[in-house]
């Protein structure tokens, strides 16, 4: 102890907050072990098999402990080499997802086996978290590109037909410029034929003048 004794003046409102920052992240990251249970007949269909099997998968996968139980009733009772039977074939079923934690043993008119999962809870938290958030960044991509109209640009018409159409009206002008040059040769030509005719009047006449 130091000599004199030294004291920190602290913010005691700040410390209490700290420290339920600290206890709240503590408890989130901390893994809870979860034991759901299955319970099962000895004389259990195909199909009900498939079932819970099914059910024992998804635990497993969640990174739960799974008690399956099956349950004797009258001269049941009396063939527990049915019950272990049945639980050695789903052990061998789930054997990739998991192991027998605890052997089957009898309890009573039950009998117990314990399976555990080989992942991990915190690393099934972990996958899931991470295939929540591809999933929302994909979403929000999508919406943001239905939002954009510059992302949709691709999708309009293209701007080459507009370029070949302005050659396209320039014949259309031309033949517009050309047309009077045409009409004005027309009567260009026209003009000179009134006197021709007249002459040829004037010719044919005089012969009727000689004669008269």
């Amino acid at each position: 102890m130091a000599r004199p004794p030294v004291a920190k003046l602290m913010d005691y409102g700040k410390f209490k907050y700290e420290s339920a920052v600290k206890a709240r992240e503590a408890r989130k990251n901390q893994t809870q072990t979860v034991i759901k249970e299955m319970k099962l007949r000895p004389k259990i269909d195909t199909h009900d098999y498939e079932t819970k099997k099914g059910h024992v998968v998804r635990f497993l996968n969640e990174g739960d402990k799974v008690k399956i139980t099956i349950m004797f009733r009258g001269r049941e009772q009396s063939r527990p080499e049915m019950g272990a039977r049945l639980l050695q074939r789903l052990a061998e079923d789930v054997v990739d997802l998991g192991f027998v934690e605890s052997a089957p043993k009898l309890d009573g008119r039950n009998m117990i086996m314990v399976l555990g999962p080989h992942k991990k809870k915190a690393d099934f938290k972990a996958e899931r978290a991470e295939r929540a958030e591809h999933t929302e960044r994909a979403e929000h991509a999508e919406r943001a590109t239905k939002a954009d109209p510059a992302a949709q640009a691709p999708t309009a018409a293209p701007e080459a037909p507009a370029a070949e159409a302005t050659p396209a009206t320039a014949p259309v002008q031309t033949a517009a410029k050309k047309a009077p040059a045409k009409s004005a040769e027309k009567l260009a030509a026209e003009k000179p034929a009134p006197p021709a005719k007249r002459a040829s009047s004037s010719r044919s006449s005089s012969p009727d003048s000689a004669a008269s």
